[in-house]
């Protein structure tokens, strides 16, 4: 594991990329969405809030960066043609992608094995790893016509070693560490993909596992976001890496 080094400031640093985000309605999504559209890139923004998707679209359109793609889709009720007719829109109106971004994640619930029903293990599975699985595999045929395309997944600090209670949101950042392994290694000549800890973030989902924590103490998405342009960037060199944040 390595952590990502800081980010100086550099215009332009995603000129003219075509860049697809997940999770981009709110929190590190939203974050990384505003920070790559400044630094110049073409943006498929992915969420299942099309009203939080529109509001995002105005800023970026009121800064005066390129006007963003929104697309409704939610993991949780998508099904694969879902996916597929996705992929055909996107090989309609694009040639390449160069940047695939997995931000959007569920929690689930905390609890022991014991008491982990297999309903919520699946709908976790479903969100955090299957989503990843499906949109990564219909977006590499758009992936492999870029120069130098990247793919990140959001991991977890409990999807390297895991925790008890933290039963199913663990095993979902597990399967995607090894989804990125597999994809790193069978396309090691052709595109970067890696793996990144945000760490401890002020989000939602983070207030949700930890309700007693003073957010102010934490990382804002916005600090996080510098990270996954980075990773994006051609900047980065390495490929199978898992990365944590930044110290």
């Amino acid at each position: 594991m390595k952590h990502v080094p800081k980010l100086e400031n550099q215009e332009g640093l995603l000129l003219n990329k075509n860049v697809l985000i997940t999770g981009s309605g709110s929190g590190i999504g939203r974050a990384v969405a505003k920070a790559a559209a400044k630094q110049g890139a073409n943006l498929i923004l992915l969420s299942k809030d099309i009203k939080k998707l529109y509001s995002l679209q105005d800023e970026i359109c009121n800064e005066g960066h390129s006007d963003p793609l929104v697309v409704e889709l939610d993991f949780f009720k998508a099904k694969e043609k879902d996916y597929k007719t996705l992929a055909e829109n996107l090989y309609e109106q694009y040639e390449h992608l160069d940047g695939l971004v997995h931000i959007a994640g569920i929690l689930g619930y905390l609890s022991p094995i014991i008491n982990t029903s297999l309903s919520q293990l699946k709908t976790v599975m479903q969100v955090n790893f299957e989503s990843n699985f499906l949109l990564t595999q219909l977006c590499l045929p758009l992936l492999l016509q870029a120069k130098n395309p990247s793919v990140v997944f959001t991991s977890s600090g409990v999807g390297r070693k895991a925790r008890a209670f933290w039963t199913s949101y663990s095993i979902s950042k597990f399967a995607v560490e090894g989804l990125m392994q597999s994809l790193a290694d069978e396309y090691e000549k052709d595109m970067k993909v890696n793996s990144y800890n945000p760490g401890p973030t002020r989000t939602s989902m983070r207030a949700q596992a930890f309700p007693a924590e003073d957010p102010n103490t934490l990382r804002t998405p916005e600090q996080i976001a510098k990270d996954y342009l980075w990773l994006l960037s051609n900047d980065c060199k390495e490929t199978g890496v898992m990365y944590n944040y930044h110290e």
